[in-house]
C-alpha cells in the first residue's frame, strides 16, 4: 500500500511538473484546466494519507482518472503533433454549435485560425459558420483552405462547389463537381448536384453520363433513376425514360412523379388504357398532380367519346387549380364541350382568394428539373395526339437537332465573353 502511495504521487508529481513547464514555456492558458484536474486527483491521495483513510473504489477510480490517465493522454495528443490548446478548442468550438451559440464559437476559430493557420479543422468548422451566416464567398475561403490542408476533405470540396453554384458560377461548380467524383466517384450529392448543373443547361447527354456512372454505386437509388429518367425525356428517348421511372416507381412506390410521367409515356406510344390507369392511380394519392392528372383524364375521356366524364373531369380539374381553364380553352379538342366547363372568367381574381392560392401552391412544388420534364411531356403528348409512330421519328431528330444548335451557340457565347 505505502510502496504504490509513493510510485503514485512520484509519477503524477512528475507529470504536473511536466505539464506546468509545458504550460509556462508556450503561454498557453488551455493547460491550467489539466493542472487542475490532476492537482484534485493528487488531493484526493493526500487526503486518503493524511488520514488513513481507505478509499472506495469509486473515489480510487477518479483519482487515477484525475492525476494521471488525463494528464497521460493530454501528452500523447501533443506527441502525434497535436496542440492540446487545438483539441481543446475545437472540442469546445462543436460543443458550441451544437448549443447554436456561432457568435463565440466563431471567435474562438478566428483566434485559433490565425494562431495555428495550419489547423484543418479551424478553416472548416469557420466556413460552415460562415455559410449558415449567409457569407458564401468567405466561406468558399475558408473550405478552399480546408481541402488545401487536407486533400480528402471531399465534404468541403463538395460545400466549395454547392456554394459555387448558389453564385450562379455553374461552371466553375460543374469543374469541380466533375474533379471530385474522379477521386470519388460514389460522392451521392456530388452526382446528384453536378446532374442538377448539367440539366439546366440543357446538357442531357453529359447529365445521363452522370447518372449512368453513379447507379454503378447507387442502383436501388431512386433520386438517381428519377433524374436519369427526366434526362432521357429530355432527349425524347422515352423507351429508357420508361425503364428509368418504372425502376423509380419500383424503389418509392409514393412517387407519384414517375407514375404521371409513365402516363404522359404511355399517352405518346398511344396506350390511352394504361395511361388512365396511372392517372388514376395519380389522383387517388397525391395531391400536387391531382388537377394535371383530372385535366389528362378529361382529355382521354374524350378521346374515348366519354364527354359526360370528360366535363366531370374538366370541372374537378379547375376548381383545384383555376389555371387549368387556360389550358382547356386553347386546346381544340375541348371545344365540343366547353359551353359545360365551369372556367373562371377572372382567373387572377380567382387567385387572390385563400383556398384557391393554397391550391396552386400545393400544384407548384416540383423542382425546376421536375417541371421542365412534366411540360415537355404534355408538349410531347399533345404533339402526338394525331401523329403517326413515323411522325413522332421525325420530331425526335428534330428535337435532337435543336438541342444540339443551343448546346452551340451556347458555347460560341461563353467563348466571345472569354476572349472580351
Amino acid at each position: 500500500m505505502i510502496i504504490e502511495q509513493l510510485i503514485f504521487v512520484v509519477i503524477a508529481f512528475a507529470i504536473f511538473v511536466y505539464m506546468f513547464l509545458k504550460m509556462m514555456k508556450k503561454s498557453d492558458i488551455s493547460y491550467i484546466i489539466i493542472l487542475v484536474l490532476e492537482a484534485l486527483g493528487i488531493t484526493i491521495n493526500f487526503l486518503e494519507v493524511l488520514f488513513t483513510i481507505k478509499l472506495n473504489i469509486f473515489l480510487v477510480i477518479l483519482k487515477y482518472i484525475l492525476s494521471l490517465i488525463i494528464p497521460i493522454v493530454a501528452i500523447l495528443i501533443e506527441k502525434n503533433g497535436n496542440s492540446l490548446a487545438e483539441v481543446f478548442n475545437i472540442s469546445l468550438v462543436k460543443i458550441l454549435m451544437k448549443f447554436d451559440n456561432n457568435k463565440t464559437a466563431k471567435k474562438i476559430l478566428l483566434e485559433l485560425a490565425s494562431k495555428y493557420p495550419d489547423n484543418h479543422d479551424a478553416h472548416s468548422l469557420l466556413a460552415q459558420i460562415y455559410e449558415t451566416e449567409g457569407g458564401m464567398r468567405k466561406a468558399i475561403d475558408e473550405y478552399v483552405q480546408a481541402v488545401d490542408l487536407n486533400k480528402k476533405d471531399y465534404d468541403s470540396y463538395y460545400r466549395v462547389a454547392y456554394l459555387l453554384k448558389c453564385l450562379d458560377r455553374k461552371d466553375d461548380a460543374a469543374q469541380m463537381l466533375s474533379s471530385l467524383l474522379s477521386k470519388k466517384p460514389d460522392y451521392y450529392e456530388a452526382t446528384l448536384l453536378l446532374g442538377d448543373i448539367f440539366i439546366s443547361n440543357e446538357m442531357y447527354k453529359e447529365a445521363a453520363l452522370v447518372y449512368q456512372n453513379a447507379l454503378k454505386f447507387n442502383p436501388t437509388s431512386y433520386e438517381i433513376n428519377y433524374s436519369l429518367g427526366i434526362v432521357y425525356t429530355m432527349l425524347n428517348d422515352f423507351q429508357n425514360a420508361k425503364v428509368c421511372y418504372e425502376k423509380a416507381a419500383q424503389i418509392n412506390a409514393l412517387s407519384y412523379n414517375s407514375k404521371y410521367s409513365l402516363a404522359q409515356i404511355a399517352l405518346i406510344y398511344k396506350n390511352i388504357d394504361a395511361a388512365e390507369r396511372m392517372f388514376l392511380e395519380v389522383i387517388e394519392s397525391d395531391e400536387e398532380l391531382s388537377a394535371d392528372a383530372y385535366y389528362e383524364l378529361s382529355k382521354i375521356n374524350l378521346i374515348k367519346g366519354n364527354k359526360d366524364m370528360a366535363i366531370k373531369y374538366a370541372n374537378v380539374a379547375t376548381e383545384i387549380n383555376p389555371k387549368i381553364g387556360e389550358k382547356i380553352k386553347s386546346d381544340p379538342v375541348f371545344i365540343p364541350v366547353l359551353s359545360k366547363i365551369s372556367i373562371p372568367f377572372n382567373i387572377e381574381g380567382k387567385e387572390k382568394d385563400e383556398e384557391n392560392k393554397s391550391n396552386i401552391k400545393k400544384n407548384n412544388k416540383l423542382n425546376e428539373k421536375e417541371l421542365k420534364a412534366k411540360e415537355h411531356l404534355e408538349e410531347m403528348s399533345s404533339l402526338t395526339r394525331n401523329l403517326s409512330y413515323d411522325d413522332i421519328k421525325l420530331f425526335k431528330r428534330y428535337r435532337g437537332d435543336k438541342v444540339k444548335r443551343k448546346k452551340e451557340e451556347k458555347d460560341k457565347d461563353i467563348e466571345k465573353e472569354k476572349q472580351e
